[in-house]
């Protein structure tokens, strides 16, 4: 180990162990997965359908993905569509290059909670 190697600091650390305690569920990565391979939102049924996981436990996986913002989502009508959140596409490698103590080649990318997004949900 270097001699100079420090860990991250608690708030960082915080973070990331929050993205990755978010991922840490089958049925939430084929979530994020569907999510990230369409091009335009989808509804809770698309994603039931897809996933083949009932309603109920759906919502509570897209809550969770949601709070740490790797899902962004917006009502219309009575519906709410969910869509990846594109920062976390560019942001979540380098969390996990950092975490394993891995350069990083440019500055940090901001973090998904930084990133606008049109109304907060």
């Amino acid at each position: 180990m270097k001699q100079d190697a420090q860990p991250l600091d608690r708030s960082a650390a915080a973070e990331y162990a929050s993205w990755f305690r978010a991922l840490a569920d089958p049925t939430r990565i084929q979530i994020v997965s569907l999510l990230a391979r369409r091009a335009q939102p989808i509804n809770v049924g698309e994603i039931v359908a897809a996933v083949s996981v009932g309603q109920s436990t759906v919502s509570s996986h897209l809550k969770v993905l949601a709070e740490v913002r790797f899902l962004l989502f917006e009502h219309r009508g009575a519906a709410t569509y969910y869509r990846i959140n594109d920062a976390c596409v560019d942001c979540f490698p380098t969390a996990a290059d950092v975490v394993m103590g891995r350069p990083v080649r440019a500055e940090p990318a901001p973090t998904p909670a930084s990133q606008p997004y049109g109304a907060r949900q």
